[in-house]
């Protein structure tokens, strides 16, 4: 105790109390949403060099961190295996044996916490958020009572391996950096699993009780409303082949309305919810153009084109609306008779006209002026003819890539590769993902385009800039001088107590700024606290990153809750309502097994 009261008095040079007067400048203007998280730790990270607190070299070390790098990596090894449909065909089929709410939580939560331990959590919830919100609607279900478990879970299963979220790269390669030993890549698993498998009862049993059931936002008036009809035909790989209309979730559609059903020369109307899917079915559907993307996501569901064949699906093809302009050379002439697709390398899907749909085979349709096409094209049909006479406007539909699925055995193969070059210490983290990366792209189960836009550069900068203050704060004296008021608040209550403030402090950070930013600026000084109390910093450093990862109460700190925040129609309170009881559950958790895990 007498060295804890004699260290609070013993003086810090200047550069101390810049730096931390920089680093609660930098919380302030995160917490107030100033700027983004990027640009405002590299705002602090700058005026530290530009002050001489850092030198050049240690400004930028951080950006050369190998666990930085490793995060750059997954996100392209993640981008795969959304591209290829590795999730749709193993968790999306998992979720289509279900109806009720207790079991697609039941089928949706533990699977996405399993992989959230071998992947980087944010590109799976990204990933999962269409097929849970397409799964729920044709299930007539609210999407907002799955989206918040959606989220939690990832962040449950990413607590029991080091690779499973940047956050606990960050933490990894800060450790590298202080001279510890390497952090284990099943390390974090004694606590993380008990953790996961908790949280996860929790989202079964109590957070429904806590949920909201809200509508999605609603879509805008205008070019989103418009209504088509399309037809879609059932490939042999179709997961719906042999199930009714009612059990595939054909019926409640939001938008979208089944018309009728063509099979071997015959219409069927009305359809009948009793009603079979065989395949090479045609499938006539009337709604807007979001469902229908919708349904484009559904193996072995293609859309018909103007030869009421099947419309091209190779991956480089997008969706895209189209308006026919008054001069063009296609008005007064049938689809077919115009050789649409010969011509223009695309093909027509639907036409829409003057506040409706046109029905009919879309070969025999009459083009006017003012149509608006739906079209499957190439890349290239946006730019070859974005400024063309022959239309007044032409737009892509975002989310309508065409999904690998002949690549997805690859992808998950690579995957497990990763996994186990990792946790048997043949490679480390950062050479077995940029390995995987690199056999995706070589087996092009993703394309070099598509790895590039994965990489999200604004969580790097976060994480690089972050290494560079922690390290003003090792530097400066500035953890020291703060680890000290958190051992002097634990007074003689002894490491335990440390602890428990150690990992309440790097909570309430979480809860307040980006949740890398949050560990880096702890880590420092959960070391020193550590040194202060007499005990072994390793304890003390996975309480950081584990109260790093479980901060569920607020939507703005974290990416996973960022992306599932809009599409669920979610209010900042109904984060903090499902939230805080996990956090709570969590920490104690944390608290009680940390000491034994790691002994003091």
């Amino acid at each position: 105790m007498s060295r804890m009261l004699v260290y609070r008095a013993a003086p810090m040079e200047w550069q101390g109390w810049l730096t931390l007067a920089v680093v609660l400048l930098t919380l302030l203007g995160m917490v107030k949403e100033v700027a983004g998280p990027d640009l405002v730790l590299m705002a602090g990270l700058f005026t530290l060099a530009a002050f001489g607190v850092l030198t050049p070299r240690e400004t930028f070390e951080g950006f050369a961190n190998p666990a930085l790098a490793a995060v750059g990596a997954l996100f392209i090894v993640s981008a795969a295996l959304r591209e290829t449909g590795a999730l749709e065909t193993t968790v999306g089929r998992l979720m289509d044996r279900t109806r009720s709410e207790s079991g697609g939580l039941a089928r949706i939560c533990p699977p996405v916490a399993a992989l959230s331990a071998f992947l980087n959590n944010a590109p799976i919830v990204a990933m999962m958020t269409p097929t849970v919100i397409d799964w729920a609607r044709r299930r007539g279900l609210s999407p907002s009572r799955f989206l918040i478990p959606l989220s939690y879970s990832s962040i449950l299963g990413s607590t029991t391996t080091v690779i499973g979220t940047s956050t606990t790269l960050t933490i990894a390669g800060l450790i590298s950096e202080s001279g510890l030993e390497e952090m284990g890549f099943f390390e974090l698993a004694p606590v993380g699993i008990p953790i996961a498998i908790v949280g996860l009862a929790y989202i079964q049993f109590v957070a429904p009780k806590l949920l909201p059931t809200r509508h999605e936002p609603t879509e805008d008036l205008g070019d989103r409303r418009r209504e088509y009809t399309a037809s879609m035909i059932v490939e042999e790989q179709c997961p719906l082949i042999d199930q009714t209309i009612e059990e595939a979730g054909l019926r409640q559609l939001p938008g979208l309305f089944l018309v009728e059903i063509g099979r071997a020369g015959h219409i069927i109307t009305p359809v009948g919810p009793d009603e079979l899917i065989r395949q090479d079915d045609r499938l006539v559907f009337a709604g807007v153009v979001s469902t229908i993307v919708d349904l484009q996501r559904i193996r072995g569901l293609v859309p018909a084109t103007d030869d009421e064949g099947p419309a091209p699906t190779r991956p480089e093809h997008r969706l895209v609306e189209a308006v026919v302009s008054a001069s063009s050379p296609l008005i007064n002439q049938s689809i077919r008779d115009a050789s649409f697709r010969t011509f223009y390398d695309a093909a027509v899907i639907a036409v829409h006209r003057n506040g409706a749909r046109v029905a009919g085979k879309i070969g025999e349709i009459v083009l006017e002026a003012g149509d608006t096409l739906l079209l499957q094209g190439a890349p290239g049909f946006l730019r070859a003819h974005r400024n063309s006479p022959d239309f007044y406007l032409v737009s892509e539909i975002a989310g309508t890539e065409t999904l690998r699925y002949d690549r997805a055995g690859i992808a998950i193969g690579i995957l497990i590769l990763m996994v186990l070059a990792a946790s048997l210490g043949a490679y480390p983290i950062s050479v077995a993902a940029f390995l995987a990366a690199g056999l995706l792209l070589a087996t092009r189960s993703i394309s070099g385009g598509s790895a590039r836009r994965s990489v999200d550069w604004s969580i790097l900068i976060v994480i690089g800039a972050s290494f560079g203050i922690a390290l003003a704060m090792q530097k400066t004296g500035a953890a020291e001088a703060v680890a000290g008021l958190i051992a002097f608040a634990a007074g003689s209550m002894g490491p335990v107590a440390a602890l428990i403030v150690v990992y309440l402090t790097a909570l309430l950070l979480a809860e307040l700024l980006h949740h890398n930013a949050a560990v880096a600026l702890m880590f420092p000084i959960a070391v020193e606290t550590a040194s202060l109390v007499g005990a072994d910093p390793r304890g003390f450093v996975m309480a950081v990153a584990i109260a790093g990862c479980c901060a569920f109460a607020s939507p703005v700190t974290y990416q996973t809750h960022l992306i599932v925040y809009g599409p669920g129609g979610y209010r900042f309170t109904d984060f903090v309502r499902v939230g805080l009881p996990l956090n709570a559950v969590c920490a104690v958790i944390a608290i009680v097994m940390i000491p034994f895990i790691w002994p003091f």
